[in-house]
């Protein structure tokens, strides 16, 4: 009897580490996701203002791929943050230019976004450049 006692505390205390074990590595890919889209999305800002604006240029810049339907600049990652092809992709970085600049207060808006392919976005700024740079992003 006091075996199947122990045995059986043993199991117990066994099934509370190996969950924490695999929450601790959901938060670890998380944490390390969260990390690599944050430095990709600022290397991004940087090219989109070097750029002045310019999507195409900011794209020419990052040696990303330009959709043809919107103009956006798309860079794709596979599942250890290296650019990649789409076909091995799991991760997407886009900046997307504003259709409709705000001429009035001399504006070029966008955004910039890292996404799954899956459709979880990671992470994603707002942009706004001006003649003399950066505005908020």
């Amino acid at each position: 009897m006091e075996q199947l006692i122990v045995t059986a505390v043993f199991a117990i205390c066994a099934a509370a580490c190996v969950r924490i074990l695999v929450a601790s590595y959901f938060m670890a890919t998380e944490t390390r996701d969260m990390s690599n889209a944050i430095v990709f999305t600022e290397s991004a800002a940087e090219c989109y203002k070097a750029a002045f604006g310019d999507v195409g240029a900011a794209a020419r810049l990052m040696g990303a791929t330009v959709r043809s339907e919107d103009g956006a600049a798309l860079v794709f990652y596979d599942k250890e943050w290296k650019e990649s092809s789409e076909h091995n992709a799991e991760y997407l970085l886009s900046i997307v230019g504003s259709q409709s600049p705000d001429y009035a207060r001399n504006l070029l808006t966008g955004e910039i976004k890292v996404e799954k392919l899956s459709g979880d976005v990671i992470f994603s700024i707002p942009i706004a450049i001006t003649v003399g740079g950066i505005v908020h992003g």
